[in-house]
């Protein structure tokens, strides 16, 4: 098996440079660079990840905490933050809560005993005081957590008030915004203040409809969305939360014999992929998911490699409006 002695002797440079290389510290040209890593791999050498990290106290592995992993907004969250990681010379591990407190405990724990560089939390709000007390960065993305190095949402109230504005523009009169989950405030919920903002400025009729903790991790809200639809007939506009949601709104408008936009216009919210894969597609508000992997990454190893870096408590990103079919 190949050593360190090995790779330095291999590729012309000293061991001192090699390790620079594999713990990505300091300059080093991008031909040395390339020089060690060809050394690397004609020898198939793997670097001790256990005793790196023992012998520097942390690994260069970021801890990655989410609540779906099938969801299209955490699906494409995850790429980029992977991408973002992989550029510094970072992996990431990656767990997955299902929505579920104890689980994300138990993760945060796993975490701390691999030694992670630091900690990104995409899940709900968990105690996480005595992980800022070892000097592990944790950064939140659209979730509220009590202490953490930073914060990165996008502006969710703005996104509420493109929406409105948008579906009142074209016409609407009676609109109904699918919001957040009942019982579990998160940054979102501002969508719906920016929505109900806007409506009583212009005095439309409105109603908000909470979702449900299970519409949310089974990403199925069919039967929400006709009993809503049902009651309430004179509905002409609607803002869905996520293009989940817009997506299966569609589906439920053509059961119901509703021509969109005709009789229904809609707006959904995150701009994923299924935006551009539904008849119609869906205008919706987008939010610059990468643009928010690239901050949170950033963040974490700024603290992490330097531990008296100053990063701002709280990004907010803006949002724009993407015109589709739907409206």
């Amino acid at each position: 098996m190949a050593t360190l002695k090995d790779v330095a002797a291999k590729s012309g440079v000293t061991v001192t440079t090699v390790s620079r290389v594999l713990n990505n510290r300091g300059y080093i040209s991008a031909e040395t660079r390339e020089k060690v890593y060809a050394a690397m791999k004609e020898l198939n050498y793997q670097p001790n990840e256990i005793a790196r990290s023992l012998s520097k106290k942390k690994s260069n592995s970021i801890g990655v905490i989410v609540p779906h992993i099938e969801h299209p907004y955490f699906a494409r969250l995850i790429r980029y933050l992977e991408i973002e990681s992989t550029k510094r010379g970072y992996k990431i591990i990656l767990c997955n809560s299902q929505g579920k407190f104890e689980k994300e405990i138990d993760y945060l724990e796993m975490f701390q005993s691999y030694r992670v560089a630091g900690i990104i939390l995409c899940s709900s709000s968990v105690d996480i005081g005595k992980f800022i007390s070892l000097n592990i960065p944790v950064v939140s993305i659209e979730r509220l957590v009590d202490v953490g190095t930073t914060s990165v949402e996008c502006d969710n109230y703005q996104g509420g008030v493109l929406a409105a504005k948008h579906l009142i523009e074209r016409g609407c009169k009676h609109l109904i915004h699918f919001s957040g989950i009942e019982d579990e405030r998160m940054p979102a919920d501002d969508r719906c203040r920016g929505f109900s903002d806007i409506c009583e400025e212009k005095g439309i009729w409105h109603k908000e409809i909470m979702c449900n903790l299970q519409n949310y991790l089974t990403m199925e809200y069919h039967q929400l969305i006709e009993n809503v639809l049902k009651e309430y007939p004179m509905v002409d506009g609607i803002f869905a939360s996520s293009d989940i949601i817009a997506a299966q709104i569609i589906q439920v408008a053509k059961k119901m014999n509703l021509e969109i936009p005709k009789d229904l216009k809609i707006v959904g919210f995150d701009d994923v992929n299924i935006a551009m894969l539904t008849t119609p597609t869906i205008t919706t508000i987008h939010q610059p998911i990468k643009e928010m992997a690239l901050e949170a990454i950033q963040a974490l190893i700024k603290c992490s490699e330097q531990k008296h870096s100053i990063v701002p408590l709280k990004v907010q990103l803006p949002v724009s409006l993407v015109k589709r079919e739907t409206t």
